[in-house]
């Protein structure tokens, strides 16, 4: 952000003022919108977590006590952090990764900053799938309650190959924001939405037994509703959702736009 403001001009400018639009410009297809719309769930979508933390610790229910701090925080805090740094950079210019819109040095200096938390983001989301796999197939054995060669071995390979799974997915579609749409279409859109609407329903039914929703007041049926509407919004970007990414992904392929798997070329665009 502060280097967005501080610069002369984006990176990239050829003359043409800097604008930003509240809304889409005239003609934007439904897959840019919808890539768009990915893009921002990927971003403040981090519900695919919870279950793993709450179940390590020792008072579950202290959990929402956080969850409303940081949910409020990462709200404000992105949505500030996005909008500042297009209205700096604006609709022409704006890149997917941001860093993309600064200048070579205030680029080098901000991704510097940017590192550490991209390999602690990297850790945790590798940490709950390696504990998912392994709790899958050791989970009443030895090597989940001791330490063995055995079960530090299978953690080690489970671990070191969601690394190089991920490297190969980041590899093969080498542009940044087509990279969120997918996974945000696979995978954010079921565990952000789907899961939870589905999860409140069923844990209704067998607290209440039987027939649990005829015998809800105003805010019971508010809430199921609410869910209902979740599961919904989670299964339109699920199918619709991941249909866009590809074609963008197709798309930026026939233009050109990208450069090849397995390169170093640059994965930010133009957005």
């Amino acid at each position: 952000m502060a280097f967005a403001g501080a610069q002369e001009h984006p990176a990239g400018y050829d003359g043409t003022p800097v604008k930003w639009r509240l809304f889409p410009v005239e003609g934007t297809s439904f897959a840019d919108g919808m890539s768009a719309y990915l893009n921002i769930l990927f971003t403040l979508v981090g519900q695919i977590t919870y279950p793993s933390f709450i179940s390590e610790m020792e008072n579950p229910r202290d959990f929402k006590k956080v969850l409303y701090i940081v949910t409020v925080a990462e709200i404000v805090v992105y949505s500030l952090t996005g909008a500042i740094v297009y209205v700096y950079v604006g609709d022409t210019y704006i890149t997917a990764p941001a860093f993309g819109s600064l200048k070579n040095v205030y680029m080098k200096v901000a991704f510097s900053f940017a590192v550490p938390t991209i390999v602690f983001l990297g850790a945790l989301f590798s940490t709950i799938s390696s504990k998912f796999i392994f709790e899958h197939f050791f989970a009443d054995s030895v090597h989940a309650k001791e330490h063995t060669v055995f079960g530090w071995t299978v953690w080690i390979l489970i671990v070191a190959g969601t690394w190089v799974i991920a490297f190969v997915i980041a590899e093969v579609i080498p542009f940044f924001s087509d990279l969120l749409s997918i996974m945000s279409a696979l995978f954010d859109t079921w565990f952000g939405f789907v899961f939870w609407g589905v999860a409140y329903l069923q844990m209704r039914s067998q607290e209440q037994g039987a027939g649990w929703w005829k015998r809800q007041g105003i805010y019971g049926n508010m809430m199921i509703a609410l869910n209902i509407i979740l599961i919904l919004i989670g299964l339109l970007c699920l199918g619709p959702g991941t249909y866009s990414a590809v074609q963008s992904i197709i798309t930026n392929y026939q233009t050109g736009s990208v450069g090849g798997v397995f390169s170093c070329a640059n994965n930010g665009f133009k957005s």
